[in-house]
């Protein structure tokens, strides 16, 4: 037996957030039954309906990895009919994106069903290693980088202790290069980062999550993880 709220979300319909508030707001039936208290609890065998859509709660779950392009928006669908991530992905199934990467953002992104191991991933409490390589206007000076570990403050919240970097510095174009291993996934954060110290970014590359690079991936590309992986990264959720 888990709770409805937790169902709904592992079946990657919403997050469990949403889940509640669509409970409490009457638009979830279990075996035709109208549910509006928080925690009940369900099994596998229950017919579950959210405004109206069965949930497949027994439906075998996917994951891939992903080398997200360029100009390609991190949902699952858009209003203004650009390409999204999930349009890169062949596949039957309701898919949706592990966390964000902004539309001119680039690398790594997992792309899953798997609402219990997105949950995992994404929160901070798991403290899952990214690594993002930015190319930036200016000359970054090491008294910045101390500032970017020690963390920055942005829209009154300071951002958590991370490791940076200088990977290059070019005097001649003004752009320096900077390695951020972050455990954080704030949106826009790294870019919001760099702007509170005064640095524009002119290219960011998710070039990690976890131990998952998007090595003999091309940009545009994907691949399944393996089993031995998906086990890999449900291992690294808080015990």
């Amino acid at each position: 037996m888990e709770r409805l709220q937790k169902i709904i979300a592992n079946c990657g319909y919403c997050s469990r957030r949403k889940a509640e508030e669509l409970i409490v707001k009457g638009k979830v039936r279990v075996n035709g039954e109208v549910i509006t208290e928080l925690g009940t609890k369900v099994n596998m065998n229950d017919l579950i309906e959210v405004n109206g859509v069965s949930l497949d709660i027994k439906e075998d779950y996917v994951y891939y990895l992903l080398n997200k392009p360029r100009g390609v928006i991190t949902s699952t669908s858009d209003d203004k009919n650009r390409k999204t991530v999930i349009d890169l992905i062949d596949t039957n199934k309701r898919v949706y994106p592990v966390g964000r990467l902004d539309y001119d953002t680039t690398g790594v992104l997992i792309i899953t069903n798997d609402g219990k191991l997105a949950n995992m991933l994404m929160h901070p409490s798991n403290n899952i290693e990214k690594v993002y390589v930015a190319k930036i206007e200016g000359i970054i000076s090491r008294n910045d980088i101390v500032k970017l570990e020690r963390g920055v403050l942005i829209d009154g919240v300071k951002t958590a202790p991370c490791k940076a970097k200088i990977t290059k510095c070019d005097k001649k174009t003004n752009t320096s290069i900077v390695k951020l291993i972050i455990h954080e996934g704030r949106n826009h954060q790294v870019k919001n980062m760099f702007k509170v110290l005064g640095y524009n970014v002119i290219k960011l590359k998710r070039e990690s999550v976890a131990f998952l690079t998007c090595d003999g991936v091309k940009s545009g590309e994907y691949r399944e993880l393996s089993i031995k992986e998906v086990k890999t990264l449900y291992s690294l959720g808080k015990k």
